[in-house]
């Protein structure tokens, strides 16, 4: 379904369900530009739209991308329980955005991935992570504002097996800061060091997460001739027009 159809569902019969977007779907088309939903409980994803997704990935043999942000305060821990378990009991595998990167990826699957800095809450994740067998991706954004132990933590999520990805350097929206700043200067302000500054903790680096998704063509172009996989996001709701391409 063409996304302009999607956002008339949204706009004129109430929200979509995950199910009903392409965008988050990965089915092995080798794109740049990869879109995940909101897991947070202010983005409005219903227990039931999720359920919904993991079916139509189940059922397509597609992967299916979710995102969130904080353990415990922006979304319920419980919500991480079920989806991970909702993808165990369908025979999902789990995805990291280096299997996209390197086309390892093959549904059915969920790549859940969290954003930002919250190192430690991720972290006191890892027993349910071990237990779940999951393998996730963090976008990291302000790598300068952790603390050695932070840091730490970080490399020991990346020894179980999780992947570590650039998410910017001060969480900027990238269209805006073009537009005040030009292009160059968030290559060299925003982009490049957040992926030279991982690089340099022996992190691999092969994708990048735009903060809130925010994205245009010619920032993609450029972006991708950094790293290989880059993630937007979709939405099930019209509060805002989704910036993902599909």
């Amino acid at each position: 379904m063409a996304t302009l159809a999607l956002l008339a569902l949204a706009t004129g019969c109430g929200e979509a369900t995950i199910d009903q977007l392409d965008g988050p779907f990965y089915d092995g088309d080798h794109r740049l530009v990869h879109c995940g939903v909101n897991l947070d409980t202010s983005a409005n994803a219903t227990d039931a739209s999720i359920d919904r997704g993991l079916d139509r990935a189940a059922a397509r043999g597609e992967t299916l991308e979710l995102y969130t942000h904080d353990p415990g305060t922006s979304v319920p821990i419980a919500r991480i329980e079920r989806v991970l378990a909702g993808a165990r009991e369908r025979g999902l595998r789990f995805v990291t955005y280096a299997d996209f990167a390197h086309d390892t990826a093959v549904g059915p699957g969920l790549a859940l991935s969290f954003d930002d800095t919250f190192v430690d809450a991720w972290t006191a994740l890892r027993p349910l992570f071990a237990s779940s067998g999951a393998r996730v991706t963090f976008f990291v954004s302000r790598f300068a504002e952790l603390d050695p132990a932070q840091v730490a933590e970080l490399h020991q999520l990346a020894a179980d097996g999780h992947d570590i990805e650039a998410h910017s350097i001060s969480h900027q929206n990238a269209p805006d800061y073009v537009e005040a700043h030009g292009l160059q200067p968030y290559l060299d302000d925003e982009l490049d060091p957040s992926i030279a500054i991982l690089r340099a903790e022996g992190f691999e680096v092969p994708a990048f997460a735009y903060p809130f998704g925010a994205r245009t063509a010619e920032l993609d172009a450029a972006i991708g001739r950094r790293v290989s996989v880059i993630r937007s996001v979709d939405y099930t709701y019209s509060v805002i027009q989704s910036p993902c391409p599909r």
